[in-house]
């Protein structure tokens, strides 16, 4: 497992990172016994990844509490989240960053993000939130600043725009894919800048693992006029990146597209099969995609930011 500096922080991390929520939650989702899920922690820390994502949200962090137990804090990232939907009060960010801690079994967190924040709520956030999450860092319960966004309902990154304006995070959590890179232009270039930390969810999705899924994607961004039909096999997509030089899979595909984007630092990845995750951690350790390949995406998907993938 290749390991990076995640921006600013100067944390080093696995390129892929664990994440326990997305649909499956690390398997809480489709059946897995808690003694399942924690495998499947472990399993990933014994493969060398060292970067965790939970949140309140996803009634995962007890099992990541619990999956962490016998290996080095010191080595470990953990990332957990405070949600920001509903009634958001100081008080109740305390109580919350407190309960994590308890889940967690940790006395601090590496990265403590506002949850799917969406523009109409940031600058109330920023103003009433962020200064008690200042306090919580000097008092040492919390390292780093994160904020992450709701991609589903904001593809085209209208939040995170706006909270590159204040210097006070140290992490983003960013919606990108094949299928919608608009994150390139409207955020990457000025994180980089800025050497913000930054942690890629959806790279893959239902489209990228279920052809059907992919196909009606590919429908819709050629009604919106976001595709030009003339240069895409309706029928097949993304075939042309499967071959002797190229990729096995969709999904490979997906995963390497990510990890090789300039900007980027931590792949997130969710699955609560062990199987799918040993197969992602093989991905992971590939070269990037040929260059060709990657210059038709691109030039296919270059005015695409109305879809998420999902």
């Amino acid at each position: 497992m290749d390991y990076t500096t995640l921006g600013r922080t100067g944390l080093k991390v696995s390129v892929m990172g664990l994440g326990c929520g997305g649909p499956s939650r690390i398997g809480q989702a489709t059946g897995n016994t808690e003694e399942e899920s924690i495998a499947i922690i472990k399993h990933g820390l014994n493969s060398s990844i060292n970067f965790i994502d939970t949140a309140e949200f996803y009634r995962t962090e007890k099992i990541v509490g619990k999956g962490i137990e016998g290996f080095n804090r010191e080595d470990l990232v953990l990332s957990t989240k405070k949600s920001t939907w509903g009634s958001i009060k100081p008080d109740k960010v305390i109580k919350s960053l407190e309960r994590s801690l308890k889940n967690l079994g940790t006395d601090y967190i590496d990265i403590y993000h506002l949850h799917g924040v969406i523009l109409q709520d940031y600058d109330n956030l920023y103003s009433e939130v962020v200064p008690t999450l200042l306090e919580m860092r000097d008092q040492g319960k919390i390292r780093f600043l994160g904020i992450t966004e709701r991609f589903n309902v904001d593809p085209q990154h209208t939040m995170l725009q706006r909270a590159l304006k204040d210097d006070i995070w140290d992490v983003m959590m960013v919606g990108f894919n094949i299928l919608n890179q608009s994150a390139r232009e409207r955020i990457f270039l000025a994180t980089m800048e800025k050497k913000i930390g930054i942690l890629i969810m959806f790279a893959v999705r239902l489209a990228f693992s279920r052809p059907i899924r992919l196909k009606q994607c590919i429908d819709e961004l050629i009604q919106n006029k976001q595709i030009n039909p003339s240069v895409i096999d309706k029928e097949d997509p993304l075939g042309f990146l499967i071959h002797n030089k190229g990729v096995e899979s969709v999904v490979d595909a997906a995963y390497r597209f990510c990890n090789y984007e300039p900007g980027t630092h931590v792949i997130l990845s969710g699955t609560g099969n062990l199987d799918h995750l040993k197969e992602n951690i093989k991905i992971m350790q590939k070269p990037p995609l040929p260059k060709e390949d990657v210059i038709k995406l691109k030039e296919i998907f270059r005015n695409v930011d109305s879809i998420t993938g999902e």
